[in-house]
């Protein structure tokens, strides 16, 4: 059975691009996680739609990833397909003051893109270590910027397999929320509109926000950026910092002391570990203030 669906799989996507029980660990930026039952990354949207076809056909569970930049994999891994939509798919296209992406493009390639092509309004975009795809998914933002003040359409493939294009409108933007995420569409690519701009004011401004990076954010240790939601009303990190547990340590997972808005793989920690600090993160928050914190972090496998 198991020779089979391998080779059903090969079939569709070419061999050097199918793995089996795939580290997870790799795939991830909190470095945690054990393997994939299978592991695959196509390179085109027909063969990411044949693909799916034939997981849903056999009832094989999938799940599709980028950057794995806001995922928590179990240590024991995941029994299922785990699809990649990254390096694969991230051709960036510049066309006047658009720019069309594939949906595994990292956002700080398109940032760039936009920088050489004298194009602002993605700015804000370049340090999110996500690929267009996620961010499209959850309406990514950073310092004042959000995917849906620069997105003009987006393609991408519905549950019953249909290629669709969407326009702003259609996608239904939240906070850290779209469409996409509540109809469980695939995103594909998407066209991004920008203004001319001064290069030197774009690459100024860059800089400007990656200083503010380096210096709020705990990036020398590998976490999933923001673990949780902004809670309205609140900073989710002031709340954390208020409740006394900035530096908490749980194994080795800690609230980073930088920014109590972030939890980090310190000290080669296990998803398990990670996942228990967050929940007594949350457990002291809402004991100390009422308020309940809701995860930004997506788990994926058994707990």
């Amino acid at each position: 059975m198991k020779q089979d669906f391998y080779e059903r799989l090969t079939k569709i996507v070419s061999e050097d691009r199918v793995k089996v029980n795939e580290p997870m660990n790799r795939h991830t930026t909190f470095r945690t996680g054990g393997p994939a039952d299978y592991f695959v990354a196509p390179e085109t949207k027909e063969e990411l739609k044949e693909l799916i076809s034939v997981l849903k056909d056999i009832r094989e569970p999938y799940y599709i990833i980028g950057n794995g930049s806001n995922l928590l994999v179990s240590d024991t891994g995941y029994r299922g397909t785990v699809i990649q939509i990254c390096k694969s798919m991230s051709e960036v296209c510049v066309c006047g003051n658009q720019i069309k992406a594939q949906a595994g493009a990292l956002l700080s390639k398109i940032a760039g893109r936009a920088l050489d092509a004298g194009l602002t309004g993605f700015e804000f975009a370049a340090g999110i270590p996500g690929t267009l795809g996620g961010a499209c998914v959850m309406n990514a933002g950073a310092y004042g910027g959000e995917m849906k003040d620069v997105l003009s359409e987006v393609h991408v493939l519905t549950p019953e397999k249909e290629f669709l294009t969407l326009s702003p409108d259609e996608m239904e933007f939240g906070y850290r929320t779209s469409i996409i995420a509540q109809k469980g569409y695939v995103v594909l690519e998407a066209v991004i509109t920008l203004s001319e701009g001064n290069k030197e004011d774009i690459k100024e401004r860059m800089e400007e926000l990656r200083q503010k990076r380096v210096s709020r954010q705990p990036l020398e240790y590998p976490s999933a950026g923001s673990t949780f939601k902004r809670p309205e009303g609140y900073f989710a990190g002031k709340l954390i910092e208020d409740a006394g547990l900035r530096g908490f340590q749980v194994g080795g997972a800690q609230v980073s002391e930088k920014h109590c808005g972030f939890v980090i793989n310190r000290e080669n920690a296990s998803s398990k570990e990670i996942l228990e600090l967050m929940k007594q993160i949350s457990a002291r928050v809402e004991e100390r203030f009422g308020v309940a914190l809701e995860p930004e972090v997506r788990r994926l496998g058994e707990f």
